[in-house]
């Protein structure tokens, strides 16, 4: 159907703090946070990775931006290998250092 051929995909930049603050609140927390992908190839069902028990930090399988980035584009067909040309002659790199997560794949 149209979800093999169509990514979807919910995230944010950070998860909240594992420790309520003074006011009572959670603030911005980058080192550890989830996401949903579903379709474009990607794995139905799976549930990969672990945080600790305070969800502070990454336990297990934790995936770096890059290689995230890196596993998108490549399912929908842009080689994040190839560099950018800005401003007529400034080389800009797509993604720096990303591999493909094939364990997130089908």
């Amino acid at each position: 159907g149209l979800l093999e051929t169509t990514l979807f995909w919910v995230t944010t930049e950070f998860g909240r703090t594992p420790k309520v603050n003074a006011t009572s609140g959670r603030d911005h927390w980058a080192r550890c946070y989830s996401l949903l992908l579903a379709g474009g190839g990607f794995a139905p069902g799976l549930v990969y990775g672990a945080s600790d028990a305070t969800a502070a930090e990454p336990a297990r399988d934790p995936v770096p931006l890059e290689h995230l980035l890196f596993t998108i584009y490549h399912q929908l067909g842009i080689d994040a290998n190839k560099e950018l040309v800005a401003f007529g002659t400034r080389p800009i790199e797509i993604i720096k250092g990303g591999e493909l997560v094939e364990d997130l794949l089908t």
